[in-house]
């Protein structure tokens, strides 16, 4: 099988496409034909060795969809042939198969497609996970999106739609503007225009935010609680770098900011969010948006890409 392989840490030219020997499951594994891979933007961190050491060779992420093809002893909730999306996986995601565990792998609904279903592991993991484990949303809360056109962005918006928040996204490009209306935000800003965070005041009369979804801590942290509301939370999802912050903006508002890794998650939050997921998928409210579809064998390309600014739905690989 062809699979992408990273022998030492780097930038995106370490992504090298081999040939390896078909993967056999061990008991409690399966082996899944990939139809699709998704690119997250903590995959470049993983490749620049940000997370900790590796064995070399191994290959990279996380989040793919695809066809049973095989399932080991043990396996009990599914068998080949039947339509998954992997949130984890053994054997790495970027490759034509991948070994999962049972608890890495869950049920696609034909409605949606092999690059929908590649979308649904990390951005939606997270997003449900900040807003309902982290940020206790609760209905009527103001919601700020900080670049809600990417992945994680769009799968906020949504799941922020049946917690019933009041949503307001940014984007810094008028397409990914135009993508946040259309999943429903109330408002939508420009994060490249100045003072855009003086307009957000206004639409909200002064109150400011319940809750951020911060992508980019290190340069929106500082700001972000200026405009919140009293006991608002800023929920630290991405950041590349440090920050500098005056702590006497959390005081007078009682203000927190909380940081979250899916992760480090534990199962049992996990199983709950992917069945809530699940739910969502079922209703037709959760549908993730594809920005672009490249091959395997440009997974550099695709790395360069997803940390570009102007973000437009989810980048996958078509193995």
């Amino acid at each position: 099988m062809k699979s992408i392989r990273i022998h030492q840490f780097g930038g995106p030219e370490v992504l090298k496409l081999e040939e390896l020997p078909l993967p056999k499951p061990a008991p409690g594994e399966m082996l899944v034909r990939l139809k699709a891979v998704g690119i997250n933007p903590v995959d470049t961190y993983i490749r620049a060795g940000l997370y900790g050491p590796r064995t070399f060779p191994f290959t990279p992420g996380l989040d793919a969809a695809g066809i049973v093809e095989l399932a080991g002893s043990d396996v009990r909730k599914f068998k080949a042939g039947e339509r998954v999306y992997l949130s984890g996986s053994v054997s790495g995601a970027y490759a034509e198969y991948a070994l999962c565990r049972e608890d890495q792998v869950h049920a696609l609904p034909d409605s949606l497609s092999f690059t929908q279903g590649a979308a649904l592991g990390v951005p939606y993991v997270t997003a449900y996970f900040g807003l309902v484990k982290r940020a206790q949303a609760l209905p009527g809360e103001i919601l700020l999106i900080h670049g809600a056109s990417g992945g994680v962005g769009v799968a906020a918006v949504q799941t922020a739609r049946l917690l019933k928040l009041k949503i307001y996204g940014t984007s810094g490009t008028d397409k990914g503007r135009g993508l946040i209306r259309e999943q429903g935000a109330l408002h939508v800003l420009d994060h490249r225009a100045p003072g855009y965070l003086d307009e957000f005041m206004k639409l909200t009369e002064g109150k400011g935010a319940d809750i951020v979804l911060e992508m980019l801590a290190n340069e929106n942290l500082g700001k972000d609680l200026k405009i919140l509301a009293a006991h608002g939370r800023v929920i630290v999802i991405g950041s590349r770098g440090t920050v500098s912050i005056d702590p006497r903006d959390t005081m007078t508002r009682h203000a927190d900011i909380r940081g979250m890794s899916i992760v480090t998650a534990s199962a049992a939050d996990l199983a709950e969010v992917h069945e809530a997921i699940g739910q969502g998928l079922a209703s037709g409210a959760l549908r993730p948006v594809i920005g672009a579809e490249l091959s395997l064998s440009q997974a550099a390309s695709a790395h360069e890409q997803v940390m570009k600014a102007g973000a437009y739905g989810k980048i996958v690989l078509i193995p």
